[in-house]
């Protein structure tokens, strides 16, 4: 079964607003670079596969836009070339080589879960918010940025049941943000 990593940037007071942390810098880019290598396959809601496709698809001239430094295009090529799932129900239809997936949105991931593979990466803030509350997320990454925002969505805002969390990497930024990674802790039989 392959495992659900949900990863996402966020504040010190748990705001996940994508412009609210440090903007990115040549360590976090390769960070995230890296793990989005880990997976098979990303998988979005609409909101955050748009958002994605925007700034990171490769243009129709296949020439980066001039704003991208060093350090971004290999996160570019990384994500572009990326095979992605979309949970949607007002798309009709995605490219980029993404897949529309229909229907319950837990059936048709735990579906995915059950291919073979090396992982699975989820981003954004409502679906990973479903996902959770289905128990189908098996790490959490987040890079805690020191800022505190004090506004914007917050991360896992609506939760029903708290999950306990058990710490299993951790990295420190020259930036002062820092990666943490956890699993949830599994009930004992």
């Amino acid at each position: 079964m392959r495992p659900l990593r949900y990863s996402i940037n966020i504040t010190l007071d748990g705001c996940c607003h994508h412009e609210a942390g440090l903007p990115p810098d040549d360590e976090s880019m390769d960070y995230w670079t890296t793990e989005m290598g880990r997976a098979d396959a990303l998988l979005f809601g609409r909101v955050t596969y748009e958002m994605m496709e925007s700034a990171w698809r490769r243009p129709a001239t296949g020439e980066w836009p001039d704003w991208m430094g060093e350090a971004d295009v290999p996160f570019a090529e990384t994500i572009d070339g990326a095979r992605k799932y979309v949970v949607s129900s007002t798309l009709t239809e995605v490219d980029w080589n993404a897949q529309l997936l229909h229907g319950d949105p837990g059936e048709a991931v735990r579906r995915l879960k059950e291919e073979p593979g090396d992982g699975l990466f989820v981003g954004g803030v409502t679906l990973p918010l479903a996902l959770a509350n289905l128990g189908l997320i098996d790490e959490y990454e987040f890079i805690v940025q020191p800022i505190i925002a004090g506004h914007g969505p917050s991360l896992l805002a609506g939760l029903r049941e708290r999950i306990q969390l058990e710490l299993v990497d951790r990295r420190e930024f020259r930036s002062g943000a820092f990666a943490v990674r956890y699993q949830p802790l599994r009930p004992t039989p």
